[in-house]
């Protein structure tokens, strides 16, 4: 997160976070609906629905009428997505970003390879 602060100002990494989370919980609940359904009562599922549902329905007016339902949470996510990988940095006026380029995904990574690394 040091490393994260010295490049991008807080309060780009706190959107980037917030975006992420809401990004990675919508992907969740695609991954999930494709094993459960969405009345499941499997704690994970119930979360996963309950904390996108506000946001698919805000996204109602976009999305595809011929979208199969399991997939809408994966159609919404890909517009965080986009937000979080083209227009963030465009806005900050970055040329070129890159998978792995903001903090969330940069910090988990960092924390597997630091789980999964032999010590020396």
């Amino acid at each position: 997160m040091a490393d994260a602060l010295a490049i991008f100002p807080w309060w780009v990494i706190l959107i980037d976070y917030v975006l992420g989370i809401v990004m990675w919980t919508l992907i969740g609940r695609t991954a999930m609906g494709i094993f459960l359904p969405e009345t499941s009562s499997f704690f994970f599922m119930r979360f996963f629905v309950r904390s996108t549902d506000p946001i698919i329905r805000m996204f109602r007016w976009i999305t595809p009428g011929f979208l199969i339902p399991q997939l809408v949470p994966a159609f919404v996510a890909w517009f965080f997505f986009m937000v979080r990988f083209y227009l963030m940095p465009w806005l900050l006026g970055y040329s070129v970003m890159g998978m792995l380029s903001f903090p969330l995904e940069s910090e988990v990574a960092a924390f597997i390879y630091k789980v999964f690394t032999p010590a020396p």
